[in-house]
């Protein structure tokens, strides 16, 4: 039976999202979405807690800030800290099994995009690049992305980026069943995208989401 996958989302674990695991696995239920990777930026936390809620629909992921650019994992068994080299984080991700995707890698509005050369010598070593991100406010960031795929013959994945219950299943792959990050590289290929962006309104509720919670720390 076909799945209905969102890729990329995150909950309030991550610094600039408010959406709690709770609210956020009702919501997937609600918008049938058949498999959710939670990526909070460098926690498993959130993806973890919310599994507990519903194991069956929740895939535990990470987006991870390495000293080159932002990648995205999913089927994460240990969590991997912020701020390694890619090649070392790539490295600890490939010994749990973990699928390996790059987020969003030519938006440069956000502090975790690529430069082309270091995406090269990691390409060898990642599974997928994210070839439609839901929050990048330039078509164009897309299209590099989608050239750069093409170009080097690599698999595409798609994610909302949700930080906000409104934008989770704004951009999913419909895939075969899978049960594992080495299943999901055998199946990623036959990926059926369904794509919409956001705007910047998306945006402009996680710098609130940030605020937010400064405010409430003090």
């Amino acid at each position: 039976m076909p799945l209905l996958i969102e890729f990329h989302c995150h909950t309030i674990y991550s610094k600039d999202s408010l959406v709690s695991p709770a609210r956020l696995v009702e919501t997937c239920h609600k918008k049938g979405i058949n498999r959710v990777i939670i990526t909070d930026h460098n926690t498993v936390a959130g993806a973890l807690e919310a599994q507990k809620l519903a194991p069956d629909l929740i895939i535990v992921g990470e987006e991870i800030m390495t000293t080159k650019g932002e990648i995205l994992a999913a089927f994460v068994a240990e969590e991997i800290p912020a701020m390694l080299s890619p090649q070392e984080a790539i490295f600890r991700l490939k010994e749990q099994g973990a699928f390996i995707s790059i987020s969003h890698p030519f938006d440069f509005t956000r502090s975790g995009h690529w430069q082309e050369a270091d995406l090269l010598e990691i390409l060898p070593y990642i599974d997928a690049i994210e070839t439609f991100n839901s929050r990048c406010l330039l078509s164009r960031m897309n299209k590099q992305a989608q050239e750069f795929a093409q170009r080097h013959g690599i698999a595409s994945t798609v994610g909302s980026d949700a930080h906000t219950l409104f934008e989770l299943g704004r951009a999913t792959l419909t895939l075969p069943t899978f049960k594992s990050g080495s299943e999901l590289r055998t199946v990623i290929r036959q990926g059926l995208p369904q794509m919409r962006r956001t705007g910047i309104h998306a945006r402009v509720a996680s710098r609130y989401a940030v605020l937010h919670k400064k405010i409430c720390k003090k």
